[in-house]
């Protein structure tokens, strides 16, 4: 697919009455179609086919490994992650064994050890796992994968749980960009939600990371949460600023505890109002567009010179399971209970359950939940998606020429709703082109479901987060 550069030097335009107008949920497009979509039809056999095909050749892309560590030694009341609460660290020696069970059963259909352009160790809390026990997974890793100088290797940290010397350690082992949680510096908001952490212990693993030579430092906030309000916000977002990341994520706190059962326990009635979260974003976006942050879309933004906002400006962003990146678009082989894989046309997911992730691997099949097989209509449609939450235009004529299809007529359906959203001023529409204005950058998910066939065409049980 052909890439196009494009003009990212005007800043996004935070219309508050825009935004208001328009409350919808939808998908954040780490993949499309999104994981609702996939089924238990989509089997073991399945996935070996499509490893299979990626040995012969077929659509080769660099490969990347997920690695799910599910486990934390506290609760956090706003998560929704795949967790499991434990203080007991022998029960992550067994599911390391198991981890190196799965790569063993892989291994055969991946033939050969192959170059890694990015590594991810998500959870739960990565860190949960001490050295020793983060050494042993790297060393599994080794085994089976080659790691390359110019490579992503990322790690998300919990600064309660980790030390100076864990960080320098860390580095040593291969990893080069870490992703702090943070959510909130507010002791009464950090109450509220049980997670109690200093700026000191939080500063301290920043400024390890640097010593460590770690290329980049990101944070994540959490906007919404019980107790903030646009005066509360403000001392945190100085205080991040002061640590200074390289990059930063400001997620809106989606409150859906039928599904996650934490969340039950945080009070409804101090969670801010719909006009309280605008405020603390649009403070939040003025205030890090003021200081030189570059607003890379949706809820992320990175320094001018970060490898994430020149890949905007230049054109070549993607986005995957772990959100905006700066390498091509990837395989991605994945390891651990509940992780999301990748591999040419396909997806798949192993066990959530962690004993159902066990007996599988015990049985000696790998442990494959669910997954989907993309057709054609799904590929155009991924592409296009892609470019909106990436580049913030389309091109039609790329897309008749590789998909040999007649942009206009295909998509006639969309593209009148594409006409209503122009008249918005989400976007400028042609018969040739799209281009997504600033102020419709922040509504960029409402842009991309007007694509999204299975959103439009087909029922999910899921429930999605607020768009803004």
């Amino acid at each position: 697919m052909k890439i196009i550069t494009i003009q990212n030097d005007t800043q996004p335009e935070f219309d508050r009455k825009l935004i208001a107008s328009l409350p919808s949920s939808g998908p954040r497009y780490t993949s499309y179609p999104t994981a609702d979509r996939f089924h238990n039809g989509f089997t073991e056999a399945d996935y070996i086919h499509a490893l299979k095909l990626r040995r012969m050749g077929a659509l080769n892309k660099p490969l990347s490994l997920y690695v799910h560590i599910p486990f934390c030694n506290t609760i956090c009341y706003y998560c929704g992650c795949n967790k499991i609460i434990t203080k007991d660290k022998l029960r992550a020696d067994a599911y390391i064994e198991y981890l190196d069970k799965e790569m063993a059963l892989l291994a055969p259909h991946l033939n050969s050890i192959h170059q890694l352009a990015q590594i991810h160790f998500g959870g739960g809390t990565p860190t949960f796992l001490n050295d020793n026990q983060i050494e042993r997974v790297f060393a599994l890793i080794r085994q089976h994968f080659q790691l390359i100088p110019n490579g992503e290797y990322s790690i998300e940290i919990d600064p309660r749980k980790v030390s100076r010397e864990t960080v320098l350690h860390l580095g040593k082992l291969g990893f080069n960009r870490m992703s702090v949680g943070i959510q909130d510096f507010d002791p009464k908001v950090q109450k509220a939600v049980n997670r109690i952490q200093t700026v000191e212990e939080t500063r301290e693993v920043i400024d390890a990371a640097r010593e460590a030579g770690f290329k980049s430092v990101s944070v994540d906030l959490i906007y919404g949460l019980p107790h903030q309000s646009l005066e509360s916000i403000k001392p945190t977002i100085e205080t991040v600023l002061s640590l200074d990341p390289d990059r930063l994520a400001l997620y809106h706190y989606a409150h859906l505890p039928h599904i996650f059962k934490p969340q039950r326990r945080i009070d409804t009635a101090t969670v801010p109002d719909s006009e309280e979260k605008l405020d603390i974003l649009q403070y939040a976006v003025q205030t890090l567009t003021e200081r030189g942050y570059v607003f890379i879309g949706m809820d992320h933004f990175a320094k001018p010179d970060d490898e994430l906002a020149l890949a905007l400006k230049e054109g070549w962003l993607q986005r995957n399971f772990q959100g905006y990146s700066t390498y091509a678009d990837c395989d991605l082989i994945s390891i651990g209970v509940s992780s999301i894989g990748k591999i040419g046309t396909t997806y798949v997911q192993n066990e959530r359950d962690i004993d159902a992730y066990y007996a599988a691997i015990d049985a000696g099949h790998l442990p494959i939940m669910r997954g989907y097989q993309l057709n054609r209509d799904d590929l155009l449609r991924r592409n296009i998606i892609q470019d909106l939450m990436c580049r913030f235009s389309l091109d039609f004529q790329v897309y008749e020429s590789v998909f040999g299809i007649p942009f206009t007529r295909y998509f006639e359906t969309e593209l009148a709703d594409l006409q209503k959203l122009a008249e918005l001023g989400l976007l400028h529409l042609t018969s040739k082109r799209l281009r997504v204005t600033p102020k419709g950058r922040f509504l960029i998910r409402n842009i991309a479901m007007v694509f999204d066939y299975h959103l439009r065409h087909k029922e999910t049980t899921a429930q999605y987060s607020k768009t803004v």
